[in-house]
């Protein structure tokens, strides 16, 4: 056991790091992938130059391989507030990828004739809705130093990590499930779909908005960036029970609004008063 104790002023958090559970997708340039928006896949192709080409199975003497995606729609990806700003703001500028304590918790969303809860524009019958009334009983059991939430949606085949979200529904937040979790501590968000938003609503992003504390238009950098992120398409083992984690969120070093992301979780085996 490779153990970790991480220690805030009231309670001590322990947990074993040989016990990590990755909940990324990994992006397989030459096998099944998810896709949203209907975008080209993530792709591979051999760099060619002249009598060079990097691909040992047609000569070359090494493989070298030009790599094209799209971070937002080809796979887990963290986002911030550069995703809605005219100025780009980067994601390795918002955060420190340090461990930090997370709670995992699995919710069935809603038909959107089943809720009166709103979202801007109005939920078609077929959408499916994360609502306030599902988050607050997990709400309740959030401990004030957590800074993370991860959400598992039902159903959670293992097919999720190859659906293509222009043919399966993607479930959303509704307006008072978003404001709720905006008025918490948390930092950060991961979900197991491609967007807190619906992903058609006219190019509104209204949770995003409210959730990175924008106004409901326009693109002008804030007085006070949001240090939050916003991590999609993740993917929740049966085997991770719902419950309390410690979240290394490791992220690309890529100077942009979305990165590709590998979290990590570990399991908390114990939590325990701090000593005075």
């Amino acid at each position: 056991m490779k153990k970790i104790v991480l220690e805030y002023d009231t309670i001590k958090l322990t947990s074993d790091l040989s016990a990590g559970i990755d909940i990324s997708i990994p992006l397989d340039f030459y096998g099944n992938q998810p896709n949203t928006y209907g975008v080209p896949y993530a792709s591979a192709q051999a760099f060619q130059a002249g009598e060079f080409i990097g691909d040992v199975r047609k000569g070359g003497s090494c493989n070298f391989e030009v790599y094209s995606f799209i971070p937002h729609c080809n796979g887990t990806h963290t986002e911030g507030i550069g995703h809605l700003t005219a100025e780009r703001i980067q994601v390795p500028l918002l955060f420190n990828p340090l461990i930090v304590p997370a709670v995992l918790i699995t919710l069935t969303p809603v038909s959107g004739t089943n809720t009166h809860e709103t979202y801007t524009p109005n939920p078609n019958p077929e959408d499916w809705i994360i609502t306030l009334s599902s988050l607050q009983s997990a709400l309740e059991r959030i401990l004030p130093e957590c800074e993370a939430l991860i959400i598992r949606t039902l159903p959670n085949p293992l097919e999720k990590k190859y659906w293509d979200y222009a043919e399966k529904p993607s479930p959303y937040f509704s307006h008072e499930a978003m404001q709720s979790l905006s008025n918490t501590g948390l930092k950060h968000l991961l979900v197991d779909f491609p967007s807190i938003d619906r992903l058609w609503d006219e190019g509104l992003l209204s949770n995003h908005r409210i959730w990175f504390q924008l106004p409901e238009k326009g693109h002008e950098t804030p007085r006070q960036i949001s240090q939050r992120t916003i991590t999609e398409m993740v993917y929740i083992p049966e085997e991770a029970e719902d419950g309390n984690y410690l979240l290394s969120l490791q992220t690309a070093s890529f100077i942009a609004d979305a990165t590709p992301s590998r979290p990590v979780i570990f399991p908390v085996h114990s939590i325990t008063p701090s000593e005075p």
